[in-house]
């Protein structure tokens, strides 16, 4: 397919969709093909200075339209992705080479009533009640949108990733500039095309582009706050670009996701619940249950029945409905993914998968890696592909010491049927969000979040939202 033949995404800025200024794009590829099937704008200062006014001129407005004003607008805004959930499905699969039915039963209905919690949020704002702390002076506490965000969305969830930044900013009454990655822009531009209908213009704006161009909205003068999902590098650079002019940050960054299975668990369920946690999404998610520390007294059986799960788990193309992921995303990842296997030391075990499979399009074999120790490399740093490595542990004291043994922060699970363990284990665990005897269930109102290198501030819940908002103090004499 030639450049000319391809499908031209463009950007929205003010409530309309432009190319780039200076006329640049890049290739968007298919991961399920390597195909290219689109171009989108390379955005430049030109583009980020356009879209940055924009919001800015929106902004008071709609700061100051009430909760129920905005409440109403994201409403609408939730029922246009039901009406038109097809199409942000074609463009999600095509973005990312997900499997479609997957796609519209996993991440649509979530993101729909991710919208519509963040719709009823806007009409909660609470301050604590007005009392008098000094003598004849009475203090009130105001809850106030920030300004302009500008925000940053991934490659491995565009679709519901762009809706845990929005969402809450909007509804808070802030405005939005949102760049997509570069990899994956269709949804984000269809999205536009949804959003824009229904919101005044300049309200919501979305900039492709690549790292420079993200570069460009942290550094930028006009936003308030820089909002990013993505690695702990990218997450590091925003927090350096952000402080020079001491913009707040929300960053969602990496995981590495203890998994600790002890020896009253029932091995069978565990296996199952955590080759699911590990392997959906090609294993690009964050809270992946990527990391399995099992007691040493059920080491081998777990590990037969996870390689088991794993060489029966499929990947292949969307429309194949018994597959349970699609391809990595991109050359990219899977170059790293495999890195990580070639580079295996010699006491490591592949028990399953551990290769591409086909050669056309990013797709890896779910992989089972054994016999690892703490201090290994696939252990500290994160894959981000479908890979689970199983480690074996002593007692909980040791179980703990190599669950928290990483960087990361974001995610962990634990299994077992002792109840006074899993609640000493959920106070242990230095991590965001713990789960107990289930691994990555996501509600819209509990928070997600993590830790130490997986970032700071929360996504979703009433904290999420509480994150796009200043508290300010207003105090007023008595005596008039």
């Amino acid at each position: 397919m030639t450049t000319s033949e391809l499908r031209r995404l463009r950007n929205y800025i003010d409530g309309e969709f432009r190319d780039a200024a200076d006329g640049r794009t890049t290739d968007v590829v298919n991961p399920a093909t390597g195909e290219a099937y689109a171009t989108a704008p390379l955005s430049g200062q030109a583009d980020v200075d356009a879209a940055m006014a924009a919001a800015e001129a929106a902004f008071p407005a709609w700061r100051d339209l009430t909760p129920g004003e905005r409440q109403r607008y994201l409403l609408k805004i939730a029922d246009a992705f039901e009406e038109r959930a097809e199409e942000l499905i074609a463009a999600e699969v095509e973005n990312t080479g997900k499997p479609i039915g997957l796609t519209r039963s996993e991440e649509i209905p979530p993101m729909v009533d991710q919208i519509r919690f963040f719709a009823g949020a806007a009409r909660m704002l609470e301050g604590r009640s007005a009392g008098e702390y000094m003598e004849g002076l009475t203090s009130i506490i105001r809850r106030e949108p920030i300004g302009v965000c500008a925000q940053v969305a991934p490659w491995n969830y565009p679709m519901m990733m762009a809706v845990w930044k929005f969402a809450p900013a909007l509804a808070a009454g802030n405005t939005v500039v949102l760049k997509p990655s570069d990899t994956t822009p269709a949804s984000t531009a269809l999205m536009a095309d949804i959003i824009g209908s229904i919101v005044p213009k300049g309200v919501f704006n979305v900039v492709c582009g690549d790292r420079d161009t993200g570069r460009a909205m942290v550094e930028h003068p006009t936003p308030a706050m820089a909002s990013i999902t993505g690695s702990v590098r990218a997450g590091m650079s925003v927090a350096e670009s952000a402080a020079k002019d001491l913009k707040r940050v929300h960053l969602e960054l990496g995981g590495k996701a203890p998994v600790v299975v002890f020896g009253d668990a029932d091995i069978e369920k565990a296996a199952a619940g955590i080759a699911e946690a590990g392997y959906f999404n090609a294993g690009q998610d964050c809270t992946a249950a990527t990391r399995v520390l099992v007691h040493e007294s059920v080491h081998d059986e777990f590990v037969s029945a996870l390689a088991k799960i794993a060489a029966e788990t499929k990947t292949g193309q969307p429309d194949d409905e018994d597959v349970l992921y699609g391809p990595l995303n991109n050359p990219n990842q899977l170059k790293q993914v495999t890195g990580f296997i070639e580079r295996l030391p010699a006491h490591a075990k592949v028990e399953a998968g551990g290769h591409r499979v086909g050669d056309k399009g990013y797709f890896y074999a779910a992989t089972v890696v054994s016999g690892l120790n703490q201090d290994d490399e696939i252990i500290q740093n994160e894959v981000f592909g479908p890979v689970i490595t199983v480690q074996s542990f002593t007692d909980e004291e040791q179980a703990v010491a190599y669950a928290n043994g990483v960087d990361y922060a974001l995610a962990s699970s634990v299994w077992t049927k002792d109840h006074g363990r899993a609640m000493r284990m959920s106070k242990a665990l230095d991590f965001g969000c713990v789960w107990i005897n289930t691994h990555i269930p996501l509600v819209a109102e509990m928070p997600h979040g993590g830790f130490k290198k997986s970032g700071y501030g929360k996504d979703l819940s009433g904290y999420g939202f509480e994150d796009y908002t200043r508290i300010k103090h207003v105090m007023t004499s008595l005596d008039g």
